[in-house]
Parts: C-alpha cells; sequence; structure tokens
C-alpha cells in the first residue's frame, strides 16, 4: 500500500513513518511536510535512502500539490500535519485556524475526488474538553474544546466525519492522550523539562502544577495508528490511550528525580487562559475492537526518553538556540514579572 503521511518530519509523524517502513515490507511512504518550526529532516536520517520512502515539501493547504501527489497510486493518507501547541495557538489563532481546518479540507476533499481507501485524521483528546476527578472521555462523548488548538483540531474531526457521512469516503478518526518520547520537539513539557534540566536552567510550571494528563509513548500512540489504518471501521472514532495518569508536577519531578537535578529549578508561572485541568480517555473501543494494548510502562518510557535526549544533544540544541529561545525566555519572563511567579 502506497501512503501518503502529512506532516511526516513532526515528532509523531516521524515515529509513524519510522514503524511503517519497519513493520509493514509492503508499505511505501510519500512524506508531505511543509518543514514549519516544528518540522525537521534530521528526524528521519535514518531512513532517508529508505527506496520505499519519498519526502516532498510542501503545504497541505496546496490543493494542485496535494492532488497531483494523489494522482500517484496513493491508496490512504494519514494526517499528523497540524498545528498543535497551545502556546503558539493563543498567540496566534488564525495560523491553527488555517492550517488545521483549511488544510485538512483539501485533503480530504482531494482523497473523495481520487476515491482514496482509507483517510486516517490524527486527532487528540484535547477536544473533549477539561474534566471532573472521575469522568473519562469516550468516542460519542461532547466535543468541549477549550482553546484556538483543540477547537481547530474538533473541527477538522467535524470535517473528515461529514466526509464520511456525505461523501462515503472512508474516514477513521482516532484521537490520542498525551505523547512522549524520542523527537519530540522542546516546547512540549516533557522534552522542555528534560532539556531545561540538563542545562540547569528552570522549568516553568504553570500554575499550581496539578493540571492532570494520560500520557502515552509515541510509539504505543502509533502502533494504534497503523492498527486502526489496516482494520478500523470506516466512520469510527478510536480513542488511544496509555492509563498513565499524572499531574505535571509529578512529571516535573519525575525528570528532576531520574537526571539528580534539584527540586529548585522548579519555577511556578501564571497559568496560561484557558488551561484545561484534567484529560483522561476511555479507550475500551480501540482494546475490545482491535486488541490494541499500550506495551511501554511510564516508567521505563520516560527514563529511555531521557536517555535518549542525554544522548542527542545536538539535535535539541540546534533547536533550542536563537528564535525558539528568545520566544519561550520572553513568555515565561513576562507571565513571572507579571505576577505570575506563585508559591507553593
Amino acid at each position: 500500500m502506497k501512503i501518503l503521511v502529512t506532516g511526516g518530519a513532526g515528532f509523531i509523524g516521524s515515529n509513524f513513518i519510522r514503524l511503517v517502513l519497519r513493520e509493514g515490507p509492503s508499505y511505501e511512504v510519500v512524506n508531505l511536510d511543509a518543514l514549519t518550526y516544528a518540522g525537521n529532516l534530521e528526524n528521519l536520517k535514518d531512513i532517508e535512502a529508505n527506496p520505499r520512502y519519498q519526502f516532498v515539501r510542501g503545504d497541505i493547504r496546496d490543493s494542485s500539490l496535494v492532488n497531483e501527489l494523489m494522482e500517484k497510486g496513493i491508496e490512504a493518507v494519514v494526517n499528523f500535519a497540524a498545528e498543535s501547541h497551545v502556546d503558539r495557538s493563543i498567540d496566534d489563532p488564525e495560523n491553527f485556524l488555517q492550517t488545521n481546518i483549511m488544510g485538512t479540507a483539501v485533503l480530504l476533499e482531494a482523497a473523495r475526488r481520487h476515491e482514496i481507501k482509507c483517510f486516517l485524521q490524527v486527532g487528540t483528546d484535547e477536544v473533549y474538553g477539561s474534566l471532573g476527578p472521575e469522568e473519562v472521555s469516550r468516542e460519542d462523548s461532547p466535543l468541549k474544546p477549550n482553546s484556538p488548538y483543540s477547537a481547530s483540531k474538533a473541527a477538522a474531526d467535524l470535517l473528515a466525519r461529514a466526509y464520511f457521512k456525505t461523501f462515503g469516503l472512508p474516514v477513521v478518526i482516532t484521537r490520542s492522550s498525551n505523547n512522549y518520547g524520542p523527537f519530540q520537539f522542546p516546547e512540549k513539557l516533557i522534552p522542555l523539562f528534560i532539556t531545561n534540566a540538563l542545562e540547569d536552567r528552570p522549568l516553568p510550571l504553570y500554575g499550581d502544577g496539578l493540571n492532570r494528563r494520560d500520557w502515552i509513548h509515541t510509539e504505543d500512540n502509533c502502533r494504534g495508528i497503523l492498527l486502526c489504518l489496516e482494520e478500523g471501521r470506516p466512520g469510527e472514532i478510536y480513542n488511544i490511550g496509555g492509563d498513565n495518569e499524572r499531574t505535571n508536577l509529578e512529571i516535573t519531578e519525575t525528570i528532576l528525580d531520574l537526571l539528580k537535578k534539584p527540586k529548585s529549578l522548579i519555577r511556578f508561572v501564571k497559568d496560561r487562559p484557558g488551561h484545561d485541568r484534567r484529560y483522561a480517555l476511555d479507550s475500551s473501543r480501540i482494546q475490545n475492537e482491535l486488541g490494541f494494548e499500550p506495551e511501554q510502562d511510564f516508567a521505563r518510557g520516560i527514563g529511555d526518553t531521557i536517555e535518549w535526549y542525554k544522548k542527542n544533544r545536538d539535535w535539541w540544541l540546534r533547536i533550542k538556540s536563537g528564535e525558539y529561545r528568545d520566544y519561550y525566555d520572553k513568555m515565561y519572563s513576562e507571565r513571572i514579572r507579571d505576577g505570575g511567579m506563585l508559591k507553593k
């Protein structure tokens, strides 16, 4: 099968491509990525010479390019391409709406036109919104997004569903919990805190640090996505959770403990607007229907992830230099200066 993977130079997309080429000898992959700030071809350096892999630089909003690629024997689409960082969506909502909604619309229309066998839309648990202490999100739970990012992803999911209902396009939607693992861009909590701790820089923790997330290793999420591509029912949504719920403070302290760094590196900063308190997924559908189970327990996964960042220092140091560092230093320093430093 020949797959068009969009956003394949990013964190989850690059891990997915590597998995597909390793596990599926009958697969060919075309990777379409615009190489915006979080796209990095170094993530795929080890497979760039694989004869079953092709990279194309381009934007998913470019209808001509997307249709040209699909004319070349593409049988399935896996759409990872998205602006995905909540902080940036607060600073620049329009960019998220354009890429996440309009880009998905272009892909869906091209897939319909070329009668693609499966369109897999990669989503997020954030579309369900913030949960109470005992709640879990199921695939039929109402969508209550609270940030421009999650609202744009919810809209993309609904567009995909509409193409299934209206045009019969074989769409499958996955929604995963927070991913962690190798090659994650160091603006997200785990890689940011690992790399900051390795540099003995402050770890800026929002609010009281008690926001809770379910964590899944990216390799497990990618296995779930591939399973949904191969065996998922058209028109269905599958939650992919890791059953590893932790507070952000617990994650932070775990990282510091494993790196033998002092807790004094933690800086409690002013919370971001609309910060969801808790996410939790019910993943029983993919477990019962497709036989999926996460393989990585969190203790081993976070340890392996820390080791990866220790061994790949050059990779993240190049990323964290220049514009990236200026952006985050400015953002967090403003929140502290504006009265955001909190006491435990």
